[in-house]
């Protein structure tokens, strides 16, 4: 199977989330992921909370990789993949109901159909993958903004 694997470099700057949710959803449609389907929500949301994580822990810079399977739209998986040079694991933190952050893994397990994380060089690579088809939950804009949908 053939492999398009697509990369973005990220500034240490929380500014650069933005970006880089701007440019995955360029690369979504391109690689034929409509960008009004539920997966490019959950891929986007994924994608914002793994280079917040990288952003905002490690004030490194980063590097932002999708993969995407070759074929059918509706074929494969979407890997995302989000490297940094801290070799510090990433750590899932309890957030109480009234907190403002503290959920980006707790949401990327809940989203993805598999994630991790691995050592890469000198810093570490998180990873998720997500694949086609309707994911277990989705985000969705709505009247309302964003709602949650299951399968």
């Amino acid at each position: 199977m053939q492999v398009l694997q697509v990369q973005l470099e990220v500034g240490p700057d929380p500014a650069e989330v933005g970006r880089a949710r701007r440019w995955a959803r360029s690369r979504l449609v391109g690689s034929g992921i409509g960008d009004d389907e539920p997966l490019a929500e959950t891929l986007i949301l994924l994608i914002s909370e793994l280079v917040t994580n990288a952003v905002v822990h490690t004030g490194c810079p980063a590097v932002l990789r999708m993969l995407f399977g070759a074929g059918a739209a509706e074929a494969g998986t979407v890997r995302v993949e989000v490297a940094d040079n801290c070799s510090r694991p990433p750590r899932r933190r309890s957030a109480d109901d009234d907190d403002t952050n503290g959920r980006g893994l707790e949401l990327v397990d809940g989203l993805a159909d598999r994630w991790g994380w691995e050592r890469e060089g000198a810093g570490k690579a998180i990873w998720c993958e997500v694949d086609r088809g309707v994911p277990e939950m989705a985000y969705v804009r709505g009247p309302r903004g964003l709602a949650t949908v299951r399968r």
